[in-house]
């Protein structure tokens, strides 16, 4: 049996995971996350946004835990978008809410954090953010737009 390619790992996410936490979500639109986080909603997920600053973004209530939040909501994917130093103690509240998969965006690895998600069980992707890899899956017809 041959192992699975980034693409089939990409699509089994996108197509699997309704509810995505982002961790580190910014209010502030100018930001990376809150643009990503913005996509995603119009594409069909529910956004989770995990961040002790603030109190609600694009709409929906924030968290400032991720455990705090998989309390009110079943989570499916974490996204992280945090320094990679942040990483180790995510992927931990990860599997133990019992989360699907683990996406750590663009610039964010942590190799043994990912292998400890991994062997609990969870899909792992880091470094690579998530809006260009689901935009690069519908362009090649892996994947539909709009899969609420």
């Amino acid at each position: 049996m041959s192992q699975p390619t980034f693409d089939d790992t990409f699509v089994s996410i996108l197509q699997d995971c309704r509810t995505i936490a982002v961790v580190g979500l910014s209010p502030k639109p100018e930001r990376d996350s809150h643009h990503v986080a913005h996509y995603l909603q119009q594409q069909g997920y529910r956004i989770v946004p995990v961040n002790p600053m603030a109190t609600e973004i694009l709409g929906e209530r924030c968290w400032p835990t991720l455990t705090e939040a998989a309390q009110h909501t079943r989570i499916d994917l974490v996204d992280v978008f945090r320094n990679s130093a942040d990483v180790p103690p995510i992927a931990d509240e990860a599997i133990a809410i019992g989360a699907k998969a683990l996406w750590l965006q663009l610039g964010v690895r942590d190799d043994a954090a990912c292998e400890r998600a991994r062997a609990a069980g969870l899909q792992v992707v880091q470094d690579h953010c998530v809006l260009v890899e689901h935009q690069r899956l519908v362009r090649i017809g892996k994947l539909q737009r709009s899969q609420s």
